[in-house]
């Protein structure tokens, strides 16, 4: 059978599917374009109102394709509104998220996904998602609805995931999830609650070593978790691990403005983000951060916007994820009067990237004379632990692990 995997949304979908993938190549499926599958699985995403219309799209793009595929629907968009794309074509089926990777990953063991994982079919880094759901409410997400409240997989479970990937040659693991930093998972072996900075420390036990040229076996990057998740354990274990824990984090700010903050429902005020970069950076020196900021929220003020851009600037983030903000129906900030016109959001969205672009180069060039550890994506192209992309020499194959000092020049590392 031939397949074609489309996906949207965000990097938690993009691990899903991936493991989909790998699973169905390893049965002995041939993987090909939208044209000439037999099957297509679009992964959706439903996040904001735009992303709702992408994902319209690429349901309608699947069916135009060609007509005879299957087009399995799955994924946030799909569990929010399953009637809608049924509704397009008989061809179309609803599988709910856990159904489908229940019916695909029941046919391939986790080492056997591993070694496919592991081929340069996939990106060089990997991702192992730890857990799923949310159980925030902020008024402008309908997520918690889609996949409803927060689960955490079994920590063997997990364990065992990394651990064939490591053997497999993967060398570099992100542990995903919804809203990572509630991971909590009770151990009967142990009768200990895990959570997050837990499971990590077991992972780590279990992937000790070095290569010969004294890299670590496999590094590991965390995911984005949520600023109130961000716990002293968890600074003290990425403190104890350089190398083998990427001194990156993704800390989701939002808006600057506590006013803003606050009409979000998001659960800690203006003041308490930059003091906890300053507390986890004077744990972690070197510790590279970076974060989403939704601009034109409704109600937020050129007074509100300055915040953002004042936090933003305290922080110095090495990068800005910015959103204008999308209406999404079903959500309490859609439904409020008060929105803001597109013109202002697509001015305040400049302006964040520009100053996402200055902080960017000012944490370049902070960096000079370190050495990180740096992954080889591509050809003439790595990725170091801070999470900056940077420029090494050609004939260094992907998947390697290399040294990778900064030059001191202030345009330490930039790629060409």
């Amino acid at each position: 059978m031939r397949f074609c995997c489309v996906n949207l949304g965000c990097k938690v979908n993009r691990v899903e599917t991936d493991a989909v993938a790998a699973s169905l190549l390893h049965q002995g499926n041939q993987e090909s374009s939208e044209q000439d599958a037999d099957l297509i699985i679009v992964n959706t995403c439903t996040v904001t109102g735009e992303a709702e219309k992408k994902t319209r799209k690429a349901v309608r793009h699947a069916l135009r394709a060609n007509d005879h595929a299957r087009v399995v629907v799955t994924g946030c968009a799909a569990a929010v509104d399953a009637p809608f794309y049924q509704s397009l074509s008989p061809r179309v089926d609803f599988v709910p998220k856990g159904k489908l990777m229940e019916q695909v990953l029941e046919h391939a063991a986790v080492t056997q996904r591993a070694q496919v994982l592991a081929t340069p079919a996939f990106r060089t880094r990997v991702g192992v998602k730890v857990q799923d759901g949310c159980n925030n409410a902020c008024t402008y997400c309908i997520v918690h609805v889609a996949r409803g409240r927060s689960v955490s997989r079994p920590a063997e479970e997990v364990i065992g995931e990394c651990v064939a990937l490591a053997q497999a040659g993967v060398r570099e693991i992100v542990l995903s999830g919804i809203n990572l930093g509630s991971y909590s998972y009770y151990d009967p072996y142990s009768s200990a609650t895990l959570h997050l900075p837990d499971l990590l420390e077991r992972i780590l036990d279990q992937t000790q070593g070095q290569s010969p040229d004294g890299a670590p076996l496999v590094r590991y990057r965390i995911g984005s978790v949520e600023p109130k998740d961000v716990s002293p354990e968890l600074m003290a274990l990425m403190a104890a691990n350089p190398g083998r824990i990427c001194r990156h984090l993704h800390l989701p700010l939002q808006s600057g403005s506590s006013r803003v903050l606050r009409e979000m429902a998001r659960p800690y005020d203006a003041d308490f983000f930059p003091d906890l970069v300053t507390r986890f950076r004077e744990q972690v020196p070197g510790l590279a951060l970076s974060t989403d900021v939704i601009v034109g929220f409704p109600g937020e003020t050129d007074e509100d916007f300055q915040h953002t851009l004042e936090v933003c600037r305290s922080c110095g983030f090495m990068k800005i994820h910015v959103f204008p903000y999308s209406k999404r129906k079903g959500t309490p900030a859609a439904a409020r009067t008060d929105q803001v016109a597109p013109e202002v959001k697509a001015n305040r969205a400049a302006a964040l990237r520009t100053l996402s672009d200055e902080l960017a180069l000012v944490d370049r060039a902070t960096r000079a004379g370190i050495t990180e550890w740096a992954l080889i994506e591509q050809q003439g192209r790595a990725t170091v632990e801070s999470y900056h992309e940077v420029a090494v020499e050609t004939h260094l194959p992907a998947g390697s692990l290399i040294p990778y000092t900064w030059p001191v020049q202030s345009h330490a590392g930039l790629p060409e």
